[in-house]
């Protein structure tokens, strides 16, 4: 019996938008995943037009990801355990129901700082739930010889989202307010729900509640170490981007823009994680240069931007960062899903949701404390080190193991 190679490249990718147990998903995917920017941007602007605090900033951000790192033994776990479909079903509904209970405080009048603040805690507990078992799907819904594919072309639904999504959300805020934005996002949520309805995930067999357990999701990694290095990769990615996400209005304010043009420095991000999508659909990291070469994009991407003068040049450097940023990301969590058992993905992109969202508070308050005290340029060079850091580290492993082959 030979074994089904896997089909790569841009064409693989895009057949999947047609394929019935996909397409259905990536389009909501894609709806709610544009839908998050509208809420993040306008959230972000409530507080900050309130506030005009950066620090403040960083703590709704905070708000949002904590939930992840605390929820994430629990969240992989259901993962594995539960029907992955219904847990994404139940989780998006929840959303849709936070999200216009928000819209409607806000037209109200009746959401001050601290109700803002909280409706993002409530988004952030119900994102634990979901993202690992959304992640996890995919795997549920293609054959094994698509799964690199799919999971690059998933990765394209929220670049896309980032592209168009804050652009998009910006003109929402400037034309409609901040509640309509809050509405819109509400609704975005529900075409994922008529997605998940309509595909028939294959049957798989599900971890018990042993098998399930927080200290067995570790053991994968201490018996598996390039597991850990996939998410020490996917840290160092979600630092390096935390500035764009967290401090867009405040760098809006540093290139004399308004506050709604940070949908168009997040955009600008997003341009380059598209290109990023449709260069590499479907093919994993390759070689240990190629991650090198992405991480160092992605690092010195996000310096130039923090730095650059003037809002042209900060765009391009957005773009190469955005670049960097697909590619280096996408390329650990395609190994993150092919390397470990499909019972065993839920709990692996548990620990993927910690490594790239639940430790997004740690990046964002930080990001905002270095934004309050010494600038939000400052912030943006400071949170680039670690992508750097882990070009670095595998530049040092390249050698060590040409060292090793040589002497051998």
């Amino acid at each position: 019996m030979t074994e089904e190679r896997p089909e790569v490249g841009p064409s693989a990718a895009l057949r999947l938008i047609g394929h019935r147990n996909f397409g259905p998903y990536f389009i909501g995917n894609a709806s709610s995943a544009s839908g998050t920017w509208f809420q993040n941007l306008a959230a972000s602007l409530f507080i900050y037009r309130q506030t005009h605090s950066p620090f403040l900033l960083g703590v709704l951000q905070f708000a949002t990801f904590v939930p992840i790192l605390l929820l994430a033994p629990w969240a992989g776990s259901a993962a594995d355990r539960f029907d992955r479909r219904k847990l994404v079903l139940v989780s998006q509904l929840a959303a849709t129901a936070l999200s216009a209970a928000l819209a409607a405080l806000a037209w109200s009048g009746l959401a001050p700082v601290w109700v803002v603040m909280l409706c993002s805690l409530g988004l952030g507990v119900v994102s634990a739930f979901s993202a690992p078992a959304s992640q996890a799907l995919i795997s549920d819904l293609v054959p094994r010889s698509q799964l690199q594919s799919a999971v690059a072309l998933n990765s394209m639904t929220y670049n896309l989202a980032r592209a168009v999504g804050p652009a998009l959300a910006a003109l929402s805020v400037r034309k409609l307010g901040i509640p309509a934005s809050f509405a819109i996002n509400s609704g975005s949520y529900l075409v994922l729900v008529v997605g998940v309805l309509l595909v028939q995930p294959a049957a798989r067999v599900l971890a018990t509640r042993g098998e399930a357990r927080l200290r067995e999701s570790l053991r994968l990694v201490r018996d598996d170490p390039r597991l850990l290095g996939f998410l020490l990769i996917v840290t160092a990615v979600g630092f390096a981007s935390d500035p764009i996400n967290t401090e867009a209005p405040a760098f809006a304010h540093a290139f004399g823009r308004p506050d709604t043009d940070s949908g168009y420095l997040i955009g600008a991000f997003g341009v380059g994680a598209v290109a990023a999508a449709f260069l590499l659909a479907g093919r994993v990291a390759g070689s240990r240069r190629r991650m090198l070469i992405t991480l160092v994009l992605l690092g010195a991407g996000v310096i130039g931007f923090s730095v650059a003068p003037w809002l042209d040049v900060a765009y391009a450097f957005l773009a190469v960062a955005g670049f960097g940023y697909l590619a280096s990301n996408t390329a650990a969590t395609s190994r993150l899903q092919l390397d470990v058992a499909a019972h065993q993905r839920g709990r692996i992109m548990a620990l993927w949701s910690v490594a790239f969202l639940g430790l997004r508070p740690i990046a964002s308050l930080t990001d905002g404390a270095i934004a309050g005290a010494f600038g939000v340029r400052a912030a943006g060079v400071v949170l680039a080190v670690p992508a750097l850091g882990a070009a670095a580290a595998i530049h040092f492993l390249q050698r060590h193991h040409r060292s090793l082959t040589n002497r051998a």
